[in-house]
């Protein structure tokens, strides 16, 4: 069986305005190819699918992306008229994951990571581990959350945009979840909202690390667009 995905793709990219004053930013173009687009191929080509994403804001236009494209069949749309929030989407729709492990992607990122690579990681990870979340090395280490590890690969520290944190490995916001965990906050955390707030931080220790060599890159204000859009004209 596949491994499915939730795309989280429903802000509105306030950060990045004027240009997601009227292209959501899950659709922002990285040397155009919609950045959606580029998340669902690279999934696709490591085996990763079916997709639910969630919409919220200009959502005809993610609408009409998902209709016109090649990977329609493969996904679901969940509209939120009202935002949930990160782990308020993923615990409303933890059906869709049938009882299996699954990805959780925060997908307002430029990622060119190897995710058959994340993926053999996470099975391969610590046991006692529940999650495994993808990092990347930052260059803005105070504008990101970082994270500490163990001597085995396992966080066991989060410093959220703080400044002089120690050290520059970024959390990517891209986990795969085991089955365990996603029971855990189906029964135990079906309150809470925000998955970096209100999850993470209880399962230090329980968090295996993998981190990419690739181009990462979050495209959340004007000057990280640009460098995404340099580095995406190389792909």
């Amino acid at each position: 069986m596949n491994m499915r995905a939730l795309l989280l793709a429903a802000g509105r990219g306030t950060r990045l305005r004027p240009i997601t004053d009227t292209t959501p930013k899950c659709l922002v173009p990285i040397s155009g190819t919609p950045l959606l687009q580029i998340w669902l191929e690279r999934l696709t080509e490591a085996g990763v699918g079916p997709f639910l994403i969630n919409t919220h804001y200009l959502v005809e236009q993610v609408t009409a992306f998902v209709e016109e494209s090649h990977f329609r069949k493969k996904i679901q749309l969940v509209h939120e008229k009202d935002l949930r929030g990160t782990a308020g989407t993923l615990i409303k729709n933890l059906d869709f994951f049938q009882g299996e492990d699954a990805l959780l992607i925060h997908a307002d990122n430029y990622c060119l990571a190897d995710f058959s690579a994340f993926q053999l990681a996470h099975i391969n990870r610590p046991l006692g581990c529940v999650m495994t979340m993808m990092t990347f090395r930052t260059d803005d280490p105070s504008s990101c959350g970082i994270v500490e590890l163990d001597g085995s690969g396992v966080v066991v520290g989060f410093h959220e945009k703080v400044e002089n944190p120690p050290g520059n490995l970024a959390n990517g916001a891209v986990y795969i979840l085991s089955a365990e965990l996603l029971k855990e906050i189906g029964t135990k955390l079906n309150y809470i909202t925000d998955f970096s707030t209100e999850v993470l931080g209880r399962f230090r220790g329980r968090i295996f690390n993998y981190e990419t060599s690739d181009v990462f890159v979050d495209v959340g204000t004007p000057d990280r667009y640009e460098k995404a859009n340099n580095l995406g004209a190389k792909r």
